[in-house]
């Protein structure tokens, strides 16, 4: 058995703190994603790691050592370092001569690989060449997609699923017009794939909406996708499983017009509206003859003086 598949009872209140924050959770922590180089990752390679981690921080772990893998042959390795770190997201970064400036984004789903996509870098522009000012650390981005084939072809939908999963950041209640400073483009064309990343500037515009300018800040990257390596239809449906605590409750007799009116239906018993009790008024009241004839009875004459 793996030293890391044994049950292992806390000792310490600290240790049992750790195990409860990796237990699972109707409400996911935010995921983390780790960055690995490989056994001869080239300097192009290793600027884009520590650029994609500078983006990533604070969930992200970078690892400094090369680690001799290949992802698309053995995936042990990876399965290790996911639960070593507790990463569901993953990017690998090596060099070759059949493969050069290689990167692999990928995802795990119960400590296994389930979606993986190989990258080549063509062009690579980092952060420092770009001499502008950057946004804060641990800043959630604006995600923008362009481009047809993120909505036709199967293999780049998957791709522009995973780069939502690796760059979304925390899930945050709300927002405020100047946490907004900071989008992630992704456009995709003649096979290439254009990553760039601008600050969002607000400058006065004479009215109460700002006018919105972007700049550039990097990093700034030129990819093609060569291998893939996708999940089936099944397994990649159970992945998408929510737990029945998190799908809202059914009311029954409520329902929304387009507007978004509710309306409400109530079921009562049948009336009888000849029991109903109305206000008494002398003029409704009625007479002897008229009281005698609903009773089938005649009324008695009267006698004539």
């Amino acid at each position: 058995m793996d030293a890391l598949d044994r049950v292992v009872k806390p000792k310490t209140k600290r240790a049992k703190r750790f195990l409860e924050k990796r237990e699972p959770k109707l409400n996911e922590n935010t995921k983390n994603a780790m960055l690995i180089k490989g056994g001869n990752a080239n300097l192009t390679v290793s600027e884009v790691l520590k650029d994609i981690y500078a983006v990533k921080k604070p969930f992200a772990v970078l690892y400094k050592r090369k680690n001799i893998t290949r992802p698309f042959e053995d995936q042990t390795s990876l399965e290790f370092f996911s639960k070593k770190s507790d990463c569901s997201l993953f990017l690998f970064g090596s060099h070759n001569k059949k493969r050069p400036n290689n990167l692999v984004i990928g995802r795990m789903f119960d400590y296994h690989v389930l979606d993986m996509i190989e990258l080549g870098v063509e062009k690579f522009v980092s952060l420092k060449d770009i001499k502008n000012s950057k946004c804060p650390e641990g800043t959630k981005p604006m995600l923008i997609f362009a481009g047809d084939m993120f909505d036709v072809n199967e293999e780049y939908r998957r791709l522009k699923s995973l780069l939502i999963d690796f760059f979304r950041g925390p899930t945050v209640p709300s927002i405020r017009l100047a946490g907004l400073e900071y989008v992630l483009h992704f456009t995709a064309v003649d096979g290439k794939i254009y990553m760039r990343s601008y600050k969002v500037l607000l400058k006065k515009s004479g009215c109460k909406i700002p006018r919105i300018e972007l700049e550039e800040m990097g990093p700034s990257l030129d990819l093609v996708m060569r291998r893939t390596h996708l999940a089936s239809d099944d397994l990649y449906k159970l992945s998408l499983k929510q737990p029945k605590g998190l799908k809202p409750k059914k009311k029954k007799n409520i329902s929304h017009d387009v507007f978004g009116t509710t309306y409400g239906r109530i079921h009562m018993q049948k009336q009888d509206l000849s029991k109903l009790q109305t206000r008494k008024m002398k003029g409704l009241k009625k007479r002897p003859a008229e009281k005698s004839a609903e009773d089938g009875a005649t009324p008695k004459k009267s006698k004539s003086a």
